[in-house]
């Protein structure tokens, strides 16, 4: 990413199926036996607003020149008190800069807004830079683990990161 492109973080549209299903196959084309399976297994991608309006959240992209580079959203937590952090990608090129970052503040006002007591999260095992930023924000990794039984194989971390 060009030091001349500045990030613009907006409300998702459904329309940004396109290029959020670019941006995740991207990270997911980072990491050994991550398969991208859109309509099998992540299909809220199609209309990731109304998706998300429905589960009671909201999610935003960050784009650069009209380029989608990273993304995040929250729903309610299953737990009562909490919201939980969903989908957080951030490509390549626009890493290291802050945008990871950002994108979590917005999932904190959010929480916050509903007088949120935590934020939970599940992050791929093998997500290891996203688990050094959550860490870095304040979650902690829980003991608990889960199995996606998906074409990746996935096994999920927890964490979670209680709100003062």
């Amino acid at each position: 990413m060009s030091s001349s492109g500045t990030v613009q973080i907006r409300d998702a549209r459904d329309e940004d199926a396109e290029g959020l299903i670019d941006l995740i196959g991207g990270v997911f084309d980072e990491y050994p036996g991550c398969v991208m399976d859109v309509d099998g297994e992540i299909p809220e991608l199609r209309a990731i607003a109304t998706a998300f309006r429905e589960w009671g959240g909201h999610f935003w992209v960050a784009e650069v020149a009209g380029k989608i580079v990273g993304c995040v959203g929250w729903t309610p937590s299953k737990t009562d008190g909490g919201v939980e952090l969903k989908k957080l990608y951030v490509g390549r090129a626009a890493r290291r800069m802050g945008l990871g970052s950002r994108l979590c503040d917005l999932v904190d006002r959010a929480a916050r807004s509903r007088s949120a007591r935590f934020v939970d999260l599940w992050s791929d095992t093998r997500f290891t830079d996203a688990h050094r930023l959550y860490e870095k924000r304040g979650f902690r990794r829980g003991p608990n683990t889960r199995e996606l039984h998906d074409k990746s194989d996935t096994v999920e971390y927890y964490f979670r990161r209680d709100l003062e």
